[in-house]
């Protein structure tokens, strides 16, 4: 029998999440920010090609320095999805089997993503 005291809640906050379970959780948090930026992003195909109006207006949005933050947000959430869907992949084949490999590949994801993220941002801008 049992008489250790079990606590009645989990305080999460004191919970320290290993890197792959964090880089788990951003894929998450990506793949829900690319659903919703999915009208947005429609929209903006829409507009681009309505009429040299509708074109011009959008071109003058996207010029905005707060457009151009979330576009790199949603372009940060599609390359961080990208690359954690690809570790994944790896995962289910059996191409990441130990731990130390499930570690290193967390930092390849946080640090490809960003690279390709910088790389493609300062491209389009």
């Amino acid at each position: 029998m049992m008489n250790k005291k079990r606590p009645k809640h989990l305080a999460l906050y004191l919970i320290k999440l290993p890197l792959p379970g964090f880089v788990s959780i951003l894929h998450r948090v990506s793949g829900f920010f690319l659903f919703l930026a999915l009208p947005l992003l429609l929209w903006m195909l829409q507009a681009s090609m309505r009429s040299i109006e509708t074109y011009t207006q959008l071109v003058e949005l996207l010029h905005h320095p707060l457009s151009k933050l979330v576009l790199l947000g949603l372009l940060w959430s599609f390359w961080h999805h990208f690359c954690a869907g690809i570790r994944y992949l790896a995962i289910d084949l059996h191409f990441v089997s130990s731990l130390a490999q499930a570690r290193a590949s967390s930092k390849w994801v946080i640090g490809v993503s960003l690279l390709l993220t910088v790389l493609t941002g300062g491209w389009l801008c």
